[in-house]
């Protein structure tokens, strides 16, 4: 294709400043090629009335005949051919004004033929239209739908999980162009199934951002004592009077106010960020574990001398810290505590008169060097959270000997309510080392030998718990609460006990055993959760029938139910198998673990329900029980009938235990008092005792395993230390009284 002529752009420039017709001229590429003036009149000079189409010369610099005299024949036949004319082929050149206006008048004629509809292959693009609005179209609603267009990549940059060095580039930019194939084939392919698909992991990449220096300044106030009095009581300001008419005070008064109230600001801020940073400091592990020595060194100084006579230790003197006034307040706080306490023991045993003075006079007579037994106080595991929760049952730990669990729970259905389980130290006599809160009260608890962190907890409510005493939480490890097979009675007892696991087994299992008031004795297995299986469900027993005076025999009692309340139980010391359980009828059943439907001997003795039954570690065969009817009996297992029955005074025996260190001695407590008994000193009166506070009764006694020490709780929540004195040692030769022939 041939370049158009200068005669055609220059026909075509026309035509556009000319007006004929508003169009655009683009190339093959799109590029807009519309002619542009070269020369644009002045808009301020008068324009003359144009009649034909090239009537002024203005347009092109020069006169239309001089414009078109420049060009020769064919230049002129190029133009006719654009413009479809026929002048021959004549050799002369037109350079006369009648022929170039003949030339112009023929393009005019000929206009219609220029249409944009005839020039098929050239691009035309309209010029839009400006709508001027109105202000009936401002307010119109107009309705704008807005499309998706086509993305317009400024910057690609494909991510590169493999390197291209790696040996699998290959095979990773195989699988690329593969998928780059599907895609392609994607639209309107049937095999194609979308769905979820694990892609490999990008690449880590670490992003930094920079910013501006951090400028740190400081900064002080001065504040004086009358600032302080006043940011802290603002309602106590008055303000100054305001006199009529003077800007100067109302200036500063004001200046003087929002001065004071940026200052009592800036103080509470300051007030805020140390009470923050005192919580803070208060509440770190670290000044908590350093609380926590510092409370051992300080229990170690004051106690040392009563832990020095439980550990029967000789008592150092001159190694407390008397300079310290805190500690020397707290020394002077407890002895203050325990003096007391022992002023109103001995005014108790002066009234009471422990020892009477015959025995007292008979006993100086015979030897000036017999002193007799005695307890003597050494201190209480008490606080305030214990206050007021009667002292329910105790048991040490068997792997630590200074640990000592207490359970706190009223034993009335009138007076119960929330239960405790502490767990107490003699390292620090004031305070529990372990916290365990139950919903109901505590009735019974006992450690475990296998595992020696596991504490089992019975409830009033017949409910189960294991705590793990290793953790500070208070949440138990396992509950019997889901339970089908739970009791629903008050659990009185529980034990750990040691059984041979049969002829196929190996050494001993560890089994928890319980009895309760609704009248079973359960074994609990421990696995995800805590179930049971009845050992022994006790059967009322019928009483012996006793004929009336006028021969005639008693009518049978109607039972209203066939189960008789369990209240206490021990097994064998050496035989596991076999085991006593108290009953609230008052008569004592011997049991064997491989006969749950019969017992094997019962023991009638007492008239009121047995609170404990205690095998003798020294002497198998013999055992004690303690009841209601004021009185503890000893037994001999091949008997039925009672060897020895005591009674001191007329009240409740809660509680009795046999002394670890001899087979005569045992400890018991009343309503009033706790008591020693030694059976080869005298089976009539304890040897020594010792009175509870006013308005507090015993509830139960334990013996410490490594010294001569006696505990005893009541019902205040106090649990005293006694230490024994003066307690002959027990005769080797001499055995305990046998049964009645």
């Amino acid at each position: 294709m041939q370049p158009p002529s200068p005669l055609s752009w220059a026909i075509l420039g026309i035509i556009c400043r000319e007006r004929l017709f508003i169009c655009s001229v683009f190339d093959d590429e799109g590029k807009d090629v519309t002619p542009r003036p070269l020369f644009h009149s002045d808009p301020t000079a008068a324009v003359p009335r144009q009649g034909k189409l090239l009537a002024s010369s203005s347009y092109f610099g020069a006169t239309g005949s001089g414009f078109l005299s420049s060009f020769s024949t064919h230049q002129t036949s190029g133009v006719n051919a654009v413009l479809g004319l026929t002048y021959g082929s004549s050799s002369t050149s037109v350079s006369n004004a009648s022929t170039t206006e003949s030339i112009l008048d023929e393009i005019q004629k000929r206009f219609l033929l220029l249409t944009p509809s005839n020039f098929s292959d050239v691009q035309v693009r309209r010029e839009e239209i400006k709508e001027e609005l109105t202000r009936e179209d401002l307010g119109r609603r107009m309705d704008i739908y807005l499309t998706e267009t086509e993305i317009i990549w400024i910057l690609a940059m494909p991510p590169a999980v493999v390197s291209v060095e790696s040996e699998d580039a290959g095979r990773v930019q195989e699988r690329n162009r593969i998928y780059v194939d599907i895609c392609k084939n994607r639209p309107g392919n049937d095999r194609f199934v979308e769905k979820m698909m694990q892609t490999i992991n990008g690449a880590v990449k670490n992003k930094e951002v920079q910013c501006d220096k951090i400028i740190m300044e400081d900064k002080g106030l001065m504040a004086t004592s009358w600032d302080l009095y006043d940011s802290f009581n603002p309602s106590e300001i008055k303000p100054a009077p305001k006199a009529e008419g003077s800007r100067a005070t109302t200036g500063k008064s004001n200046s003087t106010t929002s001065t004071m109230i940026a200052e009592g600001a800036v103080l509470a801020r300051i007030h805020k960020e140390e009470e923050c940073r005192s919580e803070a400091i208060l509440t770190s592990e670290n000044f908590q574990q350093d609380l926590f020595f510092m409370e051992r060194i300080l229990m170690e100084n004051i106690f040392q001398p009563k832990l020095a006579a439980y550990r029967q230790l000789p008592v150092l003197t001159g190694l407390f810290l008397t300079g310290c006034p805190v500690f020397t307040h707290s020394l002077q706080a407890v002895r203050a505590k325990h003096g007391e306490r022992d002023k109103e023991k001995k005014k108790e045993e002066q009234k009471e008169g422990f020892i009477e003075p015959s025995v007292l006079s008979d006993l100086k007579e015979t030897s000036e060097e017999i002193v007799p037994p005695r307890l003597e106080w050494l201190w209480s595991y008490m606080c305030d959270l214990t206050n007021g929760h009667s002292v329910s049952t105790m048991a040490w730990s068997k792997a630590n000997p200074d640990l000592l669990a207490v359970g706190y729970g009223a034993f009335n259905f009138k007076e119960q309510k929330k239960g405790l389980a502490c767990c107490w130290s003699l390292k620090n006599p004031m305070w529990p080392e372990r916290i365990f809160r139950c919903e109901h009260g505590v009735t019974a608890l006992d450690f475990s030998t296998a595992s020696p962190n596991l504490l089992a907890v019975g409830t009033y409510d017949g409910s189960v718990a294991i705590y793990n005493v290793r953790s500070c939480k208070d949440a138990a490890l396992l509950d019997s609460r889901e339970s089908s097979n739970k009791h629903t009675g008050p659990i009185w007892q529980l034990r750990w006990v040691e059984q041979d696991r049969g002829a196929t087994g190996d050494g001993k299992r560890e089994t928890l055993i319980c009895i309760s008031a609704d009248g079973r004795i359960t074994e609990w297995l421990i696995q995800k959760r805590l179930d049971c299986t009845d050992l022994m469900k006790i059967k009322r027993t019928e009483s012996e029938k006793k004929k009336l005076p006028g021969g005639k025999e008693r009518k049978k009692e109607v039972l209203i139910s066939q189960q008789a309340a369990g209240m206490c139980f021990d097994f064998h010391p050496k035989d596991a198998n076999f085991y006593l359980a108290g009953t609230e009828e008052g008569h004592i059943h011997k049991c064997s673990c491989s006969c749950s439907e019969q017992f094997l001997e019962t023991y009638r003795g007492h008239k009121g329900p047995v609170y404990k039954v205690a095998w003798n570690p020294f002497s198998t065969d013999t055992f004690l029980s303690c009841s209601t009817d004021w009185s503890i009996i000893l037994w001999h297992q091949d008997s039925q009938t009672p060897v020895l029955t005591f009674t001191s005074i007329p009240a409740f025996v809660h509680d009795i235990m046999w002394s670890p260190k001899s087979a005569f001695v045992f400890a018991a407590v009343n309503e009033s008092r706790v008591e020693v008994w030694d059976l080869s000193v005298s089976t009539l009166n304890p040897v020594t005792s010792c009175l509870a506070k006013p308005g507090a009764k015993f509830t139960s006694v334990l013996f410490a395993k490594t010294t001569d020490c006696l505990l005893a709780g009541d019902t205040q929540g106090e649990v005293s230390v006694f230490e024994l004195h003066n307690l002959p040692a027990p005769p080797s030769d001499k055995p305990l009284p046998g049964p009645k022939s």
